[in-house]
């Protein structure tokens, strides 16, 4: 370990630049749910938790847009039916 070190040349700001598309936040998960995925990564042989709550949450979304969609196509055949 050197004694001193020479920061003049540091830059500030996150050390892997954002991509495109991504979005830095902060959020407070529960305990239980982070180690959950963390498990899922890890059984799948290892990849990033993060990738994993993202992906979870895309399947929900998508997941409840094509439910509304079959429940509005079910609703109105119903009344074409009717």
């Amino acid at each position: 370990m050197n004694d001193e070190y020479d920061f003049s040349q540091a830059k500030r700001g996150a050390v892997d630049p954002i991509l495109a598309g991504k979005t830095r936040i902060t959020i407070r998960l529960d305990d239980d749910i982070i180690e959950w995925f963390r498990g899922q990564v890890e059984q799948a042989g290892g990849g990033n938790y993060q990738t994993a709550i993202n992906q979870a949450l895309r399947e929900y979304i998508d997941r409840h847009s094509l439910e509304d969609l079959l429940r509005r196509v079910v609703r109105e055949e119903l009344r074409n039916v009717a």
